[in-house]
C-alpha cells in the first residue's frame, strides 16, 4: 500500500457543509467502511478552519482507486493527490527524497 496526502479546497460559495444534506452525503462518504469500497484507507482528516480546505491522509494500492474516492469533492472544488511517506520512512532511506524505483 502507498500512502497519500491529500488536499481539497472549495469557494465559501461551493462548502458543501453549508447545504445540511451535502454536509450527511459527505460526511457518510467520508467513513472509512465506505472509503474501503474503493480501496482506500483512510487513516486520518482534517478541514482546515475559515480556509475550505479538507486534508486527508490514505493508502491505497493504486493512486487511480483514491481518485475515483475523491471524485464527489472535485465537482466542488480542487482536489490535490500527493505522493508521501512516514516520518520512520524517510528517516531508514536518508532524506525526504523517494527512492528510485528500480
Amino acid at each position: 500500500m502507498s500512502l497519500y496526502f491529500v488536499r481539497h479546497q472549495h469557494t465559501a460559495e461551493t462548502c458543501p457543509a453549508k447545504n445540511p444534506e451535502m454536509g450527511q452525503m459527505l460526511l457518510q462518504h467520508l467513513s472509512r467502511q465506505n472509503a474501503r469500497k474503493y480501496g482506500v484507507d483512510l487513516i486520518g482528516d482534517a478541514v482546515l478552519d475559515s480556509q475550505h480546505t479538507l486534508v486527508l491522509i490514505a493508502e491505497s494500492e493504486d493512486k487511480e482507486y483514491l481518485e475515483n474516492f475523491m471524485q464527489p469533492f472535485a465537482q466542488a472544488g480542487s482536489v490535490e493527490i500527493l505522493d508521501a511517506s512516514t516520518c520512520e520512512a524517510v528517516v531508514e532511506r536518508g532524506g525526504c527524497e523517494p527512492v528510485a524505483a528500480s
